[in-house]
């Protein structure tokens, strides 16, 4: 089963796949996590990173591309995996459709949390005092807002017309999200 949370930064993507991946034992590819990982090891593509993500600006996609089709080739997810961040695009979304296609697989379910813009800028504003997060800077994080609305909104409606998108309440207690997505994927 493979399934693609979608929701604006801060709206617990996050947090939700992992209890989602845990939940059914299938591997979690997380653009942030790859991305953190790189740059704290400071490879070439993390130096590269560290730039756009320092601006708020999300990693171009030559950056991303390769490392997800690795990553969904490995073999803890040849029967599945759960999308965290990516893709974020219309052009990423036909790539991880083609290679998900070739594998004679295809996404089951995309999980849009809704949270409020005002809600999106305080769990920001308060995960960057708890772990200061440089990309969570006021700036930062209007930029990102923006940036989601203009590129990754748009998915919504390029997975809805497969009937596919599922809507689900990001704000209540996490244990209520939780049982949300089990209600609606049935697992």
């Amino acid at each position: 089963m493979f399934i693609l949370i979608l929701g604006a930064p801060g709206s617990g993507k996050g947090t939700q796949g992992k209890i989602l991946a845990e939940r059914l034992g299938l591997p979690k590819i997380t653009t942030g996590d790859l991305l953190r990982a790189a740059m704290q090891a400071q490879t070439p593509l993390g130096t590269e990173a560290k730039k756009y993500y320092d601006a708020g600006k999300l990693v171009p996609d030559s950056v991303i591309l390769g490392m997800i089709k690795d990553e969904l080739a490995r073999p803890e997810a040849k029967d599945g995996a759960i999308l965290d961040g990516f893709p974020r695009t219309a052009a990423q979304a036909e790539l991880v459709d083609k290679t998900l296609a070739e594998r004679g697989q295809r996404l089951n379910h995309i999980l849009l949390l809704d949270v409020t813009e005002e809600e999106l800028v305080r769990r920001m504003r308060s995960r960057a005092q708890l772990e200061g997060r440089s990309d969570d800077t006021p700036e930062a994080i209007a930029t990102r807002l923006q940036v989601y609305q203009r590129d990754t909104a748009p998915l919504i409606a390029h997975y809805a017309q497969r009937g596919i998108v599922h809507r689900v309440p990001g704000t209540g207690t996490v244990e209520q999200i939780t049982e949300e997505i089990k209600r609606i994927i049935g697992r």
